[in-house]
């Protein structure tokens, strides 16, 4: 099953390079595997870290939501 992103999600992803691009596709089609974490304060939002990058995403039914993929300093703002 393929994950939905949002358009930030996307643009993000096409503005890196093509490994950069690939390890991160990896990561988020082996999910639930992962260094991944339930953030705190939101009732349905969590985190997977690939390197300096962290993805927030979301689990709604069976499928997964990526909302937001930065670097690790400026993803929580």
């Amino acid at each position: 099953m393929e994950p939905n992103y949002s358009k930030q999600a996307d643009k993000f992803l096409k503005s890196q390079d093509a490994k950069t691009y690939a390890r991160i596709k990896k990561a988020v089609a082996a999910l639930p595997k992962g260094d991944i974490c339930k953030m705190q304060g939101y009732k349905d939002l969590y985190r997977l870290k690939v390197g300096d990058f962290r993805i927030l995403f979301k689990r709604i039914a069976r499928e997964i939501f990526v909302t937001k993929i930065d670097n690790r300093g400026q993803v929580y703002r």
